[in-house]
């Protein structure tokens, strides 16, 4: 019975034929023209604000560069990956979504896909490690003064690099990037996972370090820095001056961080739930018109960041241009 039932799981998988193989133009977009030309407003203001403001955060930043503290250093990457997702990226989607159809063949949905993926994964991966040095310079007063300027670069080269792997792993024969099934847009291949064991091993490899295991240190980072708040007061009150001052920016580091994080989230939780769903639920189960939404809401993730720079009340000379005219007090604290 069971070689039976592994023969009927063998060969529903060898029949299984994505969407975008169904089809003789897969780049045909399935939603109706009124709503692709919504989608495309939606998306142009988002590519708008999310580049001026991203774009206006490097420019500050580049203007006290060999200032910029080591969680500073940090932020400006995720506001480089942000800009890259905006200018690489939304261009594509912008324009498919006003021509009613993916207009860059197969060559710019592979382009697409992996730009998109290298940009998101960077930007989680980046918020990984800022959530860590939250964590260090938070729960670990001592151990956190050891982390410096070069240690930010060499955390941002493992950044780039991992973020490069992951990536590009698709190409290597063991994944692909595909249309969506809106068809005006492309992504991960999700749908390999209904076809065979090997799709199975890389959209879960896909998901647990590209989504899982980073959000897991996410999360672990600032539940244990919301249990050490609450007694931080006495402790940091046996140190000099200079150090409660510097634990206050600290703490507001802190908060501009869980943020970010948390915005980065929302957006994009909705998208991996729906993807995960078309991976391994029943082909097809996912309706087209409600695919389209966790997409739109996970490329407004770049416009987020930016506007929780200027709300919270943080001393980023990147955050604001009264930045660089401090008091000489503060310049003392940092």
């Amino acid at each position: 019975m069971s070689g039976m039932a592994s023969d009927h799981n063998n060969s529903s998988q060898e029949e299984y034929i994505p969407h975008y193989l169904q089809k003789e133009d897969p780049f045909a977009s399935k939603l109706s023209r009124e709503a692709d030309i919504i989608a495309g407003f939606y998306l142009t203001v988002i590519g708008i604000l999310s580049t001026l403001g991203n774009g206006y955060v490097i420019f500050m930043s580049s203007k006290r560069k060999k200032k910029l503290r080591p969680a500073e250093i940090m932020t400006v990457n995720l506001a480089v990956c942000d800009l890259g997702i905006s200018v690489v990226g939304k261009p594509f989607s912008i324009i498919s979504f006003f021509c009613h159809r993916w207009m860059f063949g197969w060559m710019g949905c592979r382009w697409y896909g992996w730009a998109g993926f290298f940009f998101g994964c960077g930007s989680l991966i980046t918020m990984t490690a800022v959530s860590l040095d939250r964590y260090l310079k938070i729960c670990h007063l001592s151990y956190g003064t050891w982390l410096k300027r070069h240690h930010a670069f060499i955390c941002l080269a493992i950044i780039w690099a991992y973020a490069t792997f992951w990536a590009t792993v698709p190409f290597a024969g063991v994944g692909s990037y595909a249309p969506e099934p809106f068809g005006t847009s492309c992504t991960l291949d999700w749908w390999l996972a209904q076809a065979s064991v090997a799709g199975q091993v890389f959209v879960l490899s896909i998901l647990f370090f590209c989504l899982l295991f980073p959000t897991a240190v996410i999360v672990f980072s600032y539940v244990k820095i919301i249990l050490k708040v609450k007694s931080s007061t006495k402790e940091v009150s046996h140190y000099d001056t200079r150090i409660q001052n510097s634990h206050i920016l600290e703490m507001k580091l802190t908060k501009v961080a869980m943020l970010i994080c948390a915005g980065f989230l929302i957006a994009w939780i909705p998208y991996a739930v729906v993807s995960v769903w078309s991976a391994f639920g029943r082909p097809d189960s996912v309706p087209i018109q409600f695919s389209v939404i966790p997409t739109l809401l996970a490329k407004s993730a770049a416009m987020y960041n930016p506007i929780i720079y200027q709300v919270i009340d943080c001393k980023f000379a990147c955050c604001r241009p009264g930045g660089l005219k401090a008091k000489s007090s503060s310049k003392k604290s940092r």
